[in-house]
């Protein structure tokens, strides 16, 4: 049985005590209020994040994974005896992942393989837990690469947003559908779709929604074995809703919060649900 560590970055929104204990490496991305730069996570929380964010009344800027913070990463475990599978936000949104290979690359190894997760937050977690699985029953490095890059496709999300300006403003969706989206009471539902958001609906109101983020679901018909998670930041309208539907049809979820890299560009009050589809 070989011995592996799964690394992945601090946008994986899933809850920490979840990572530690299945003994995944979590690279924070770095967030910067002018001069001042904090570690995601480790030196920042999200609600200091969003408070300061209100304050100052300015939008931080997030910084990726530096090449060399991942040769740092990567040495340590290699020197351990570890193979490493490394996995990352989607390459569309962040050069994360792209600074991973280059550190990859920087060693004349087969033991370290580095995956495009095509997705973020959550999406980006339900790759890390079916890593987790996988290692867990013993299924090789090689193996584990060739299941998830099967598996990554398949991954899918739907996103109630009350507003879209900061995914507009950090460069994550168009200024078009920003427009759309602040017609008083009109909320878009946005997925994660080959590495980027885009907008999958526009209703009036929570309620209608949460009824069409269920919608989704079911119509896509999540793979049972595998998790279900509900991500959220600060909106109990959506939140509500769909956490009632989960219980009461028992289907097993993750309740997570969203990071402070996600949070700049969802912003407060954000909900929805990623599963992998059955295929």
């Amino acid at each position: 049985m070989e011995k592996i560590k799964i690394i992945t970055d601090s946008t994986a929104d899933i809850p920490m005590e979840l990572l530690k204990k299945h003994d995944v490496d979590v690279l924070p991305l770095l967030i910067n209020f002018g001069e001042e730069s904090y570690l995601d996570g480790v030196e920042i929380e999200l609600k200091t994040m969003l408070r300061r964010i209100e304050e100052d009344n300015a939008l931080p800027t997030t910084a990726q994974v530096t090449p060399n913070r991942f040769y740092e990463c990567y040495k340590k475990y290699l020197e351990e005896g570890y193979k490493i599978i490394s996995i990352h936000l989607s390459s569309d949104m962040s050069g994360t992942y792209n600074s991973a290979c280059i550190a990859r690359d920087m060693f004349e190894t087969e033991d370290i393989v580095v995956i495009d997760s095509k997705n973020v937050t959550s999406g980006l977690g339900i790759v890390v837990l079916k890593a987790i699985n996988l290692r867990d029953k013993g299924v090789s490095l090689k193996e584990i690469e060739e299941k998830l890059k099967l598996t990554i496709p398949h991954i899918k999300s739907a996103l109630g947003f009350e507003s879209l300006d900061n995914l507009v403003r950090g460069g994550r969706l168009s200024k078009t559908a920003g427009v759309i989206g602040s017609v008083l009471g009109i909320k878009l539902i946005l997925e994660v779709k080959e590495g980027k958001m885009s907008v999958m609906d526009k209703v009036r109101g929570s309620k209608k929604a949460a009824k069409e983020i269920v919608n989704t679901f079911e119509t896509l018909k999540h793979k049972k074995d595998e998790p279900v998670i509900l991500l959220h930041i600060e909106n109990q309208d959506i939140y509500e809703p769909l956490k009632d539907y989960l219980n009461e049809n028992n289907i097993d979820y993750i309740d997570a919060e969203v990071g402070c890299t996600v949070g700049i560009h969802s912003g407060p009050k954000a909900c929805g649900l990623f599963f992998i589809e059955e295929f």
